[in-house]
């Protein structure tokens, strides 16, 4: 962008008005055309703001009591999407794990490679965990990716599948799914 920061005017930059936007005519447009499920975090704003949405830690969720907490979904290493989790020999090297933070781990008895039960009211799925301090207390991060592998005995997930968590209620732009906003509980399996 340095040639934008030299003279914006004859480099302008791919927004409406060639400029860096901090108030979006398009995001303003669309939050009065555009209808949005009900619920909370289903809103549109024209400027970056945080957003309180459904299932999120601290925010006086009921269901924060049951599942205390906050499940991300991420990209892991051994996988684009879906694409080759179901190669043995790749979850070989780069298996995926469930991160978890030291306090929550000692709270729960859970070390690293323990396998363990994530569940809430859409699903549960067994998963090895990573006990890591890189990851914030009262948060969890199960990779995005996995294929769903139900146990016919069970119904619990043993391909660790985060859309076995997920609810089915979408982003408001994108229209896509929340995997970063799933209330659970860990515990050893």
């Amino acid at each position: 962008m340095e040639n934008f920061r030299k003279d914006p005017e004859k480099y302008p930059i791919k927004t409406p008005s060639g400029k860096i936007e901090i108030y979006s005519e398009r995001l303003a447009k669309l939050a009065k055309e555009q209808e949005l499920p009900k619920g909370q975090g289903q809103v549109i704003l024209p400027i970056p703001a945080y957003i309180v949405c459904q299932e999120m830690r601290g925010h006086q969720d009921p269901l924060e009591k049951k599942y205390p907490l906050e499940c991300y979904g991420y990209h892991g290493q051994g996988h684009v999407h879906s694409s080759y989790a179901n190669l043995p020999w790749i979850q070989e090297l780069q298996p995926d794990l469930l991160l978890i933070n030291p306090v929550d781990a000692q709270h729960r008895g859970i070390k690293s490679g323990d396998r363990v039960l994530v569940k809430n009211d859409r699903g549960s799925l067994h998963i090895k965990a990573k006990v890591t301090p890189r990851i914030i207390p009262g948060v969890v991060a199960l990779p995005q990716g996995a294929w769903y592998q139900p146990n016919p005995n069970s119904g619990v997930d043993e391909g660790a599948c985060m859309n076995t968590l997920t609810s089915s209620i979408v982003s408001p732009i994108s229209k896509g799914s929340p995997m970063h906003t799933n209330l659970v509980e860990v515990s050893l399996a």
